[in-house]
């Protein structure tokens, strides 16, 4: 009943009330996703490969993410504004009826009233002062109608682009992957003994105990450290976009209380080195999931755990910046669209951060807040 009143209304002509805050947002997201499309263009005779397409794949996550959220925004509104109109049914009903009966009167039959002249008189003062409230009342429906379509058409559209930088995301990861596995020019402290490493996963019962035994499973490392980033703590960049969820020392649901943070990021998110750092360990660790284990000067280890896919090989020096991992996707999802399409009906921001990272840091052995070495200001 509510749709046939409206597109009434619509055929009565009017201008569209353009949704312009989700309009405006999807323009900006879609000028972010063909950004990240050049740039895969440009990665492909890039020098640093793994440096060009890391880039890539941060762009792609920054579009990605805009859409989301104006996908998110349009969706809300233009649920809103259907609640609203289906809440007025009865009122649209009735103001389509009278002004259907205005459009429809002839003039001679208008000019009859049953008191005689008088009283068409008066009718005809009453309804000329009707006429243009109920026309106002006409034209706010009608805009109304108009941005209800406007946003659901703006829908489709930014799912389509979405598409398209999904499928883009996960050829950049593919690329980015095999151009890590490719890379044959980063220097090494030294060469992993994978026999100790495996004696050491296998007897190690805490994390302190696994991190005072690293320096077994190194064969023939240099001397020395890489130069100190004391001068950087504080304000050093944390391995990736997202938000704290557990401090240190605080309690998990289970009464767990660990010494790390724990950060609520973007599913297939990529991990990067906070600085140049050593790798000293990736791979599974106790109950921690994937581990990569950073050391960026002597005595200090930075811990990541949780990650879905790790990068590098033990020894290297990894640059600043450089990719050591990706999330994974929410549990049961196995494509990368499967994943993210379903953002459409979310109403809650939060809901697209599914996956977690824990990071410890650990000075000469002992455990110290993450925060006092990571800037986390959160906007």
């Amino acid at each position: 009943m509510i749709r046939a009143a409206l597109l009434s209304l619509a055929l009565m002509g009017g201008a569209p009330a353009l949704a312009q805050d989700p309009g405006t947002e999807a323009r900006a997201a879609s000028d972010r996703l063909n950004r990240a499309a050049a740039l895969m263009e440009a990665a492909e005779g890039a020098a640093n490969r793994v440096k060009a397409l890391t880039e890539v794949v941060g762009a792609y996550e920054d579009g990605l993410e805009a859409m989301r959220e104006g996908l998110r925004r349009a969706a809300i509104q233009e649920e809103a504004l259907s609640r609203r109109l289906q809440s007025r049914e009865d009122e649209i009903a009735r103001l389509l009826g009278v002004l259907q009966s205005m459009a429809q009167s002839e003039g001679p039959v208008l000019l009859l009233h049953p008191s005689g002249p008088i009283g068409t008189a008066r009718s005809g003062m009453i309804l000329s002062d009707v006429t243009p409230a109920l026309e106002t009342r006409a034209a706010a429906l009608r805009a109304e109608l108009e941005e209800v379509t406007v946003l659901r058409q703006l829908q489709q559209s930014a799912l389509d682009t979405l598409r398209e930088g999904l499928q883009g995301a996960q050829d950049a990861r593919t690329a980015l992957s095999q151009a890590i596995a490719d890379r044959t020019d980063l220097p090494r402290r030294f060469v992993e003994d994978p026999v100790k490493t495996a004696l050491l996963v296998a007897s190690t019962e805490t994390l302190e105990g696994f991190a005072s035994g690293l320096s077994q499973i190194a064969v023939d490392e240099v001397p020395g450290s890489l130069p100190g980033i004391d001068a950087r703590k504080g304000s050093l960049r944390l391995p990736v976009e997202g938000r704290i969820l557990r401090r240190a020392g605080e309690a998990d649901a289970a009464g767990i209380v660990r010494p790390g943070i724990l950060m609520a990021t973007r599913p297939r998110a990529l991990v990067t080195t906070p600085a140049p750092a050593t790798l000293r360990y990736r791979g599974e660790l106790l109950d921690y999931g994937n581990v990569v284990i950073l050391e960026p000067q002597a005595g200090l280890l930075m811990v990541f755990a949780g990650l879905d896919v790790v990068y590098g090989e033990i020894g290297e020096v990894l640059p600043g910046g450089s990719p050591i991992g990706m999330m994974g996707a929410p549990e049961g999802e196995t494509g990368e669209d499967a994943n993210a399409l379903l953002i459409e009906n979310e109403k809650d921001a939060g809901a697209s951060r599914s996956q977690t990272l824990y990071i410890e840091l650990r000075e000469d052995n002992e455990p110290v807040d993450p925060e006092t070495w990571f800037e986390t200001s959160e906007g």
